[in-house]
């Protein structure tokens, strides 16, 4: 392995643990603001990573780098969770949709830091859109400084997670966290049927199906818009 793709597999995995940590971390910061001690009592009320790993270690461990492998050095996908109490959230169900809303609302605070990042590197002269265009590539260094080229790499695979992360659970597909959204519009009762009906182990497998096909086709455009916004 070349010392090109042991920094880019450090830097995708960076990326990945931190970006994934601060979206369970909102969740938990969330649930406890709201009432519930769950999350915080399991220490995932923690930018520490560890907490994370330990209850997740095949999703934040196995999965991130088979799929980086597998995809060729050109991706990497895995998950993490953060536990709350069901009772608590059938008792609050608009409570529940905001500490759903907290994961979404950390990726997109990241991803407007990375895009402010990116624009200051493009407007001092240090990056530039690059020729050779991919995830991790988004822009590159100006020179061969190996500092400015790291941090091109670093801000690129920090911009195109966010994207991604954004789009996946934003649908409202379970369990995804998109599939709170309909709580802050629902009735107590209707929102118990609703959350007993979503929290169901088989709907729950076939939302996430037919969530990573539809993500598929929508992330194009959504990677355009943001790109846009550069």
């Amino acid at each position: 392995m070349s010392d090109f793709r042991i920094a880019d597999i450090i830097i995708w995995y960076f990326v990945f643990v931190y970006t994934t940590v601060l979206h369970e971390a909102g969740h938990a910061w969330a649930a406890l603001k709201l009432g519930d001690r769950t999350a915080y009592e399991g220490g995932q009320v923690t930018l520490d990573p560890i907490p994370h790993i330990k209850r997740e270690p095949i999703g934040m461990l196995v999965a991130p780098l088979v799929s980086w492998f597998a995809y060729g050095g050109r991706w990497m996908v895995g998950w993490a969770s953060a536990p709350y109490d069901p009772v608590w959230a059938q008792r609050y169900p608009r409570r529940a949709a905001w500490m759903a809303m907290a994961g979404p609302a950390a990726n997109l605070i990241i991803l407007i830091i990375s895009i402010l990042l990116l624009k200051a590197g493009l407007s001092a002269g240090a990056f530039q859109f690059s020729e050779t265009f991919s995830l991790a590539s988004v822009v590159e260094g100006t020179s061969d400084n190996k500092f400015w080229e790291g941090c091109a790499t670093l801000l690129s695979v920090t911009f195109s997670l966010q994207v991604v992360l954004l789009v996946l659970n934003l649908l409202p597909f379970p369990p995804l966290d998109g599939s709170a959204i309909p709580l802050f519009f629902m009735n107590e009762r209707a929102a118990t049927k609703y959350q007993e009906f979503m929290w169901n182990p088989g709907m729950q497998i076939f939302g996430l199906l037919i969530a990573w096909r539809v993500c598929g086709g929508l992330f194009p455009h959504a990677f355009a818009l943001a790109l846009s916004l550069l």
